[in-house]
């Protein structure tokens, strides 16, 4: 792709590193940005800049957030023995937006992967014991993504949480294996939760 301009070029090449973007749609969001007015792009860098100067991890959850505790969790109205473990923020979006959930989240950051170097240390599982060691947990879901590594997360934190009193569970199946829980219909992820199973029973079925 040959480009008169530099400067368009340098756009292109930057839009280009993002997931999904290859450079001919780079090429029209650069495109469309110059036809913007300058206050638009202007407030699209600055939100970018308040983004990576400013966004927190939050200290309970490891879900992202603006401050320190994430709402989520600041929220006493919700179920305190109820703690759902998901991947990443995606997850508790596409969660959340079923209204279906009024339990609190334990984000790990990612899923058990050897063949990409993610082991279990690099996951947020000593805070999500940590956690459970206080005893004001009953219930833990596991909503992980229909995927062998995922299944495999399940196992190794299920066995690392069952020398406590809980009850563990899993999102019902009505998800496709091999799915991503965030590409998951609102509808079939809240029946998911609502009919979740206890966790054996998932370990059977397979």
């Amino acid at each position: 792709m040959e480009f008169s301009s530099k400067l368009l070029e340098n756009a292109v090449n930057e839009i280009a590193q993002l997931p999904g973007i290859g450079r001919r749609t780079a090429l029209r969001l650069a495109l469309h940005l110059l036809k913007q007015p300058r206050e638009n792009t202007t407030a699209l860098t600055q939100a970018l800049d308040d983004l990576r100067e400013h966004i927190n991890f939050c200290s309970s959850c490891h879900n992202l957030s603006d401050l320190p505790i994430c709402e989520i969790c600041s929220n006493r109205g919700r179920d305190h023995s109820l703690l759902c473990v998901v991947e990443d923020i995606r997850d508790v979006i596409a969660i959340e937006n079923t209204g279906q959930f009024k339990g609190y989240y334990h984000v790990l950051g990612g899923i058990i992967s050897p063949i990409d170097g993610v082991g279990p240390q690099d996951l947020n599982i000593d805070s999500l014991e940590a956690k459970v060691k206080k005893g004001e947990i009953k219930e833990i879901i596991f909503a992980l993504s229909a995927t062998m590594e995922a299944d495999t997360t399940n196992f190794y934190i299920y066995k690392i949480l069952s020398p406590y009193k809980l009850i563990t569970s899993a999102i019902a199946r009505g998800i496709p294996v091999g799915d991503e829980l965030e590409y998951t219909d609102e509808v079939t992820l809240g029946r998911s939760i609502l009919k979740r199973v206890p966790y054996e029973n998932a370990i059977v079925d397979k």
